[in-house]
């Protein structure tokens, strides 16, 4: 099509003497119809008359509308006609096309050819973006016309992870508009660096667009620490880190206690190892910080703590009394799962136990946020599966006393999961005696060691 449309070009171009007594040459200003906009495309028809004075009237068969349709020309007059092709209605043609039309001088008459570039709005133009960092105040965007056709008024709305923006404006040939953006850092300080999408709904008449472009947010490691101490006999030492840039920084925190004062010391977060040399005790926290996130460590010594110590000591030996009490003991577990697809996997594990008899059990589970669940289970099936509330529910007539279920599923998720991954409890409803029973199990977590795609 591009050779053909080359060969035409040329002779397109060229002066054409023809069969009737007036000269003929053509020059292209805007050969582009956009389909669902009124404006024509436009040629400019210099016409010599080598004849008498005469009137020109201008004839197409196809059914479009063509402007003007009759021009008078003196005898020896060169004039300069702007000849319009008007779109035409239900003509999807898209591409290349060659318009067929005559100039008839009274029964004289010369056939002719155009040729005309029919296209949908959307390809017509391109947006794009400046690339930004995470100190950037400001932001370029753009518009591209990308044809040589004349937009006279046009309405875009920008939308990002990073800002929004409308603006009026019109477009001429092959023209590049830009528009310059004020950015609000708190708006995209949690953003990790990477390439994002820009999208544009862009109108002109009664057409619009959906238009898609990519802005590059380029790395920047920052990342602050600070510590404060204070008390005497509850001592506490606050190490505060906070990410600033826009890339995940893996972080290492390392504290040291002697075997007295680590008897008496609480953590929050609870480290991730810790090593015993001697009569010393290292306390090490290997963290991965987001864009935007704060990493706060505390660390208490309380030399009161023996007498608190007794107390919880008591509390659990309460607890585990309680426990022995129940009807029904649910144990949730979860361990991860490799997939075939690379995405982030587990599998949770629920253990049902009864210690008496009970009936008419209904176990429900919630899923966390980002994950979807793998519909495909072994013997125990759910009753119902609520993507939309993250709920899965089974149902069983009845368990006898030490009776045990084993239930089993796997969820899974696109997007990366970093740091502690925390699965709600699950909740049982039965009935024990003719009465209405709940228990609820543990809480179960899953520590992610590497970031998603």
């Amino acid at each position: 099509m591009n050779k053909k449309f080359l060969a035409l070009a040329i002779i397109f171009l060229l002066p054409c003497v023809l069969a009737i007594d007036i000269k003929l040459e053509k020059e292209q200003i805007e050969g582009i119809i956009i389909q669902g906009l009124d404006s024509p495309a436009v040629f400019n028809l210099k016409i010599t008359n080598q004849g008498m004075a005469t009137n020109l009237n201008f004839l197409n068969f196809l059914g479009f509308i063509i402007e003007p349709e009759t021009i008078q020309i003196d005898e020896d007059e060169t004039k300069e006609v702007q000849f319009k092709v008007y779109p035409k209605q239900n003509f999807d043609y898209l591409g290349f096309y060659i318009f067929k039309y005559s100039i008839f001088k009274g029964e004289d008459r010369l056939d002719d050819e155009l040729v005309l570039k029919f296209i949908e709005f959307k390809n017509a133009l391109e947006i794009g973006a400046q690339e930004i960092n995470p100190e950037s105040n400001s932001l370029e965007v753009y518009v591209q016309n990308k044809e040589n056709f004349n937009f006279e008024q046009m309405h875009v709305k920008f939308s990002s992870a990073f800002f929004e923006l409308e603006e009026d404006f019109s477009l001429g040939p092959d023209e590049k508009k830009s528009f310059n953006v004020n950015l609000n850092k708190e708006d995209f300080k949690k953003l990790i660096a990477g390439f994002y999408t820009l999208n544009a709904e862009i109108t002109s008449e009664d057409e619009k667009a959906n238009l898609e472009g990519v802005i590059k947010f380029n790395e920047k490691d920052i990342l602050t620490t600070e510590k404060k101490e204070y008390g005497f006999i509850i001592s506490s030492k606050i190490i505060t880190k906070e990410n600033k840039g826009n890339v995940v920084v893996e972080t290492k925190t390392t504290l040291k206690k002697n075997i007295i004062s680590r008897l008496f010391t609480s953590f929050s977060p609870e480290p991730t190892s810790v090593e015993r040399k001697g009569s010393q005790v290292y306390y090490v926290w290997n963290q991965k910080i987001k864009p935007g996130e704060t990493l706060e460590i505390v660390v208490k010594t309380n030399w009161l703590f023996p007498f608190i110590l007794i107390i919880i000591i008591i509390s659990i030996i309460i607890l585990v009394k309680q426990s022995t009490k129940k009807h029904l003991i649910i144990r949730k577990k979860v361990s991860f799962v490799k997939s075939k697809g690379g995405e982030f996997a587990l599998k949770v594990t629920l253990n049902l136990h009864a210690k008496k008899y009970i009936e008419k059990i209904r176990l429900i589970d919630r899923l966390p946020p980002l994950v979807k669940i793998y519909e495909k289970f072994g013997i125990e099936k759910p009753i119902r599966i609520e993507e939309k509330n993250k709920r899965i529910e089974w149902a069983f007539e009845k368990l006898e006393a030490g009776e045990t279920r084993v239930i089993s599923y796997i969820i899974y998720s696109k997007v990366g999961i970093l740091g502690r991954f925390i699965l709600p409890s699950a909740i049982a409803i039965f009935e024990r005696d003719g009465k209405i029973c709940k228990t609820n199990s543990n809480q179960s977590f899953f520590m992610a060691e590497q970031v998603g795609k």
